[in-house]
Order: structure tokens, then C-alpha cells, then sequence
């Protein structure tokens, strides 16, 4: 068997950015020699290195296409897997939608970062008027309206994040917190064992599923 079959190109990219952590050179070279859907078989690849590279690439690289390719790594059995698709999934839900509206939900979490809530929401609004189908505008809204508050939008908002990207585990997470501060323990336990079932390497969220089992079982 020949070098390249042993250590195919994927693998050696990989493994150089490990070396240098030089993103940039990792994703010229991966945008040269592979194409999406390559990239999307990989990530089911038997070897853990190859699934390594290709999930890496999909979420420096990929479009909302490969949600669904990345958010079943998310369970993969090699933990460095699951961790290259936990970062790498964010950044594809951010890239839904055209240049135009990726930018317009940029300026609304820049909006929340500065604590300038109202703004963002009614930015947010407007992306969500035009482009409902994005789920990162509504999931942008709900953290707004959840600084502000407003729980019960906050709830509603994840809740359509969640219809149109059901791998957002952050939505379902944050939906917990919101019903917490209902005092709606079963439903908070409810949507925390969701964000779990989507991604199971939340530690944080399987430490709230722990405190509110007692809780409720102690009743």
C-alpha cells in the first residue's frame, strides 16, 4: 500500500494544523483538493483521523448543508470528533442564508455583546421577517429577549429555532433556563434532556438534568 493510502492527504493537513495551527493554510488546502459532499462522506470515514480532518474542514468551510453531517458527529465515539463538531456546528448555523443576512445577524450579536437588547431584537425581527428559515436570527432573538426578561419570548423563540434546525442544542439549553426562571422545573428538565439527547457533551447541561431529578423526585 502506497504512503498516500496509508496517510492520505486529509490526514496530513490535519495533522500539519495541529502542528502550526495555521487555519488558514489548512483550509487552502482542503478547499483545493476536496468538495463538500467528499467531505461529508469522510466525516463517516472508520479511521477517527480522517473523521477528524473532514470535520474540521466542514465546519471552517461547510455551509448549512452539512448540519446534519456535523450534528450526527456530535455522538461520534472519538472524542476529538465530537468536539471538532460542537465548534464546528455554530459556525454553520451562523452561514445559512445569503451574504446579506449572514451580516445583518452579525451586527445583531454584536447588538447583544454591547447590551443594546432592544436593537437587537428589532433587528433580529426584521431577518426574521425575510428569512424565517434561519435559526440562528430566532435563537439571536431569544437571548436578547432572555436579558431582558422576557422568558416567555425567549421560550417561544427557541422553540422556533428549534423547528427549523432540531440539532440547535443551544436553543434547547437555553429554553431550560428560561422555564428555570418560571419556576418550571419539569418543563426546564424537559428541554435540558433534549439539548443532552442533541449533544451529549453538554457536562453542564447533564449537571442540571442531576439537580433537577433530585429536585423534583424530592418533592
Amino acid at each position: 500500500m502506497s504512503d498516500s493510502r496509508r496517510n492520505p492527504l486529509l490526514c496530513q493537513l490535519y495533522q500539519r494544523y495541529l502542528d502550526d495551527q495555521d487555519s488558514a493554510a489548512f483550509m487552502s488546502g482542503a478547499l483545493s483538493r476536496y468538495e463538500q459532499g467528499t467531505l461529508q462522506r469522510l466525516a463517516e470515514n472508520p479511521r477517527a483521523e480522517i473523521r477528524r480532518g473532514a470535520i474540521l474542514a466542514l465546519g471552517f468551510l461547510g455551509d448549512y448543508d452539512v448540519n446534519h453531517t456535523i450534528g450526527r458527529a456530535l455522538h461520534d465515539h472519538d472524542r476529538t470528533v465530537r468536539i471538532l463538531a460542537e465548534n464546528g456546528i455554530r459556525n454553520v448555523w451562523a452561514r445559512a442564508g445569503s451574504g446579506e443576512q449572514r451580516q445583518r445577524l452579525a451586527v445583531v450579536a454584536r447588538l447583544i455583546a454591547a447590551q443594546q437588547y432592544h436593537e437587537a431584537i428589532a433587528r433580529a425581527t426584521e431577518l426574521i421577517e425575510q428569512a424565517g428559515w434561519f435559526g440562528e436570527a430566532w435563537n439571536q432573538r431569544a437571548v436578547a429577549h432572555f436579558r431582558l426578561g422576557r422568558f416567555v419570548e425567549a421560550i417561544r423563540d427557541c422553540h422556533e429555532a428549534l423547528e427549523v434546525n432540531p440539532y440547535h442544542f443551544d436553543a434547547a439549553a437555553s429554553m431550560g433556563q428560561a422555564y428555570l426562571q418560571l419556576r418550571n422545573q419539569v418543563s426546564a428538565l424537559e428541554c435540558f434532556r433534549r439539548a443532552l439527547r442533541l449533544n451529549p457533551n453538554l457536562e453542564g447541561v447533564r449537571v442540571q438534568i442531576d439537580r433537577l431529578s433530585r429536585s423534583i423526585e424530592g418533592r
